[in-house]
């Protein structure tokens, strides 16, 4: 991306006010993201079968959009946060505890569940057509267990994967397992990042303390694999600077820009809002190939650290490798894996 009169000239304009009002520039901000935000909905509504442009990389998407709907108890969107969860999908992922393939299956489980999903003859849990049918249909069959239990079956179903069906059955419900609790609201918050919204998504409460931080960094040199730290010089790469931004109102996201997509629901282009994280890739149809990320500021610009050799700055986000946005909450950040 270029540094023409043009972008510059509007850059400036952009941080003109923000730079002279400090503090205010904030509270300006928050109130022209909730006036904007004024008539939105809560959220994505309810379970949705669509999947998010890209976030299941174009092998998978059609097996997870199949299978996904093989019971009530789950959908697409689910079916991709548990295999992210597991392996990033990742088809040769292995586990210290002998955990196999883009679904994670130990060997005892994947002997007893194990089925032939693509109908060649064998059951070969490194194979994706084979390991994500397999997935679906256990938690299917998981779901069947517990399907007489008061509650939602979805979160019965989940808690019977992390706990065994008969705590579940014992106790009426997911039972009061700490462990488990948290394993049903981070698949059930992380399955949000999955789903195509089918409403608006609300604004960040915390976006514009996020874009508060980046605009002061305006101007500080990219360094590759920054975060910004005394040692570096105060210097970002791009998902460093993002990290960086969203760690100083209290949310943690992971370090690289393709698990940062996955930290919230996807607005639309037209329903961007200041704060969103904006990201761009070479591959239109795969979040995991995501090689570069900025936080949107409106009017179609972003503050990015770009590339080995330029400055923070401010960049129009509608390039050719734009791939899509994401409204960061505080559940949705929390629900992401340490390592995928």
């Amino acid at each position: 991306m270029g540094e023409g009169r043009l972008t510059v000239r509007k850059a400036w304009i952009l941080a003109g006010a923000a730079t002279a009002a400090g503090l205010s520039f904030v509270m300006l901000l928050v109130v022209g993201v909730y006036i904007i935000a004024g008539n939105l909905t809560n959220g994505v509504g309810g379970r949705s079968v669509g999947l998010a442009k890209g976030a299941v990389p174009a092998a998978y998407q059609a097996l997870v959009q199949k299978w996904g709907n093989l019971c009530a108890a789950i959908d697409p969107a689910l079916l991709a946060a548990q295999l992210y969860q597991e392996s990033g999908f990742n088809p040769n992922a292995k586990s210290p505890a002998k955990a196999q393939g883009i679904a994670q299956f130990i060997p005892g489980t994947w002997a007893t569940h194990g089925i032939d999903g693509d109908g060649d003859g064998d059951r070969d849990v490194w194979d994706p057509n084979d390991a994500i049918p397999s997935a679906a249909t256990y938690d299917c069959e998981l779901a069947s267990y517990v399907k007489k239990v008061p509650g939602d079956p979805t979160h019965n179903m989940l808690a019977s994967y992390n706990a065994g069906a008969y705590a579940v059955i014992k106790y009426g419900g997911v039972p009061p397992y700490r462990e488990t609790q948290n394993y049903v609201k981070t698949i059930t918050t992380l399955a949000k990042s999955f789903a195509a919204p089918v409403t608006r998504v609300d604004p960040s409460e915390q976006a514009a303390g996020a874009i508060y931080f980046a605009q002061k960094k305006l101007g500080t040199p990219y360094l590759w694999g920054g975060n910004g730290t005394p040692e570096q010089g105060g210097r970002f790469d791009c998902s460093g600077l993002t990290k960086a931004a969203y760690e100083s109102v209290g949310i943690t996201l992971p370090r690289v820009a393709n698990d940062q997509y996955n930290a919230g629901p996807h607005p639309s282009r037209d329903q961007l809002l200041p704060g969103d994280l904006v990201f761009f890739s070479t591959d239109p149809n795969n979040s995991r190939a995501i090689d570069h990320v900025g936080i949107y500021v409106g009017g179609g610009y972003m503050i990015d650290a770009p590339r080995t050799g330029a400055v923070i700055r401010f960049d129009p986000i509608d390039t050719r490798k734009y791939f899509g946005a994401t409204r960061v909450t505080e559940d949705g950040a929390k629900a992401l894996p340490t390592r995928v």
